[in-house]
């Protein structure tokens, strides 16, 4: 198998896959033609394309391509491959009532290192963050809501063997490389050193919940809305965790009332006869973990000016939940 310079298969070898696929080489209709491949311009960690294809009765459909190509980002354990995606839709979401784009196969040659999926594509898609409208924030928090509950129910009646589970080690590593990344910002933020070792002793609020099935990702870049329906993408990260962690990643730098409203639509869908009571110290300590999620990811994120305002909210959780 061959890959062109933009890192997408052959045309040839993607038809015939497609038609394995979709079921259409022994049809005797004819088989898939593709008419049109698209490159995806928001393609981030793997090369990805929009295909449209007509099926053997003569329709078309769209489908959502996406390629390992030889790309990897595990990120310190975060994220899985291509692969991992696959097997989440494979084990995970087709298990479960709630909505996610269709899945409709996947390609994979464990001997080169490769794997392709194929999924839903949506035409007239929105990110969440990109919706004028707060209600898109309000239907992703209470999917979430309800993703967390049934997954909860899921682990209590499957294994899941091939899932990421999020331990003291894992949430840890992130302070620690936070506070080597940090540099000389520990002058500007003195109490910064102090926040990152004392992470290991607050890492149980992370730890004691009932755990549950998590996007590990779900910010709003990664969370469409479709026709008033919300449809995650990019299950790379999905683990076994505390729910709270997607929670804290969709309300990321929004406003405090629009991140009281979620929380509310979240607790809602989740919990109909309330929230336990460790909820609120639960949700500070994840907040506090997803900022040490980017800043402990790459130096350069965690200098840049940008990041700062990560900083003042690190300073105010910390003196929330007694670090500092």
């Amino acid at each position: 198998m061959r890959f062109s310079k933009h890192e997408f298969p052959e045309l040839q070898f993607l038809t015939k896959e497609i038609n394995n696929i979709l079921g259409e080489n022994d049809s005797g209709n004819g088989q898939v033609i593709i008419l049109n491949r698209e490159p995806n311009s928001l393609a981030s960690t793997f090369p990805s394309e929009i295909i449209t294809c007509r099926l053997s009765d003569g329709s078309e459909l769209q489908l959502f391509c996406k390629y390992s190509a030889g790309f990897s980002h595990n990120s310190f354990g975060h994220r899985g491959d291509l692969s991992y995606e696959i097997d989440v839709y494979r084990q995970v979401l087709k298990n479960l009532e709630i909505p996610s784009p269709m899945f409709y196969g996947a390609y994979q040659d464990e001997a080169a290192g490769e794997a392709w999926i194929f999924l839903q594509y949506f035409e007239e898609e929105l990110h969440v963050k990109a919706s004028i409208y707060h209600t898109s924030m309000h239907a992703a928090a209470r999917w979430l809501g309800q993703f967390h509950l049934e997954g909860e129910a899921f682990l209590r009646k499957e294994s899941i063997p091939f899932l990421k589970r999020h331990d003291s080690n894992y949430y840890c590593g992130w302070a620690d490389r936070t506070s080597s990344f940090a540099n000389h910002l520990h002058k500007s933020y003195p109490w910064l050193e102090t926040i990152c070792k004392e992470f290991r002793e607050v890492v149980y609020n992370l730890l004691e919940p009932s755990c549950t099935i998590v996007h590990g990702e779900y910010y709003p870049n990664n969370v469409l809305y479709y026709k008033d329906q919300i449809c995650p993408v990019d299950w790379e990260s999905a683990a076994i965790a505390t729910g709270e962690i997607d929670l804290a990643s969709l309300t990321d730098n929004w406003s405090e009332k629009i991140r009281l409203e979620c929380i509310s639509e979240y607790q809602s869908a989740r919990w109909p006869e309330g929230p336990p009571a460790e909820f609120e110290r639960t949700f500070k300590t994840a907040q506090l973990y997803w900022h040490f999620r980017w800043l402990g990811d790459r130096p350069e994120w965690t200098t840049h000016e940008n990041e700062s305002w990560r900083f003042e909210e690190m300073q105010q959780l910390g003196e929330q939940l007694g670090m500092i």
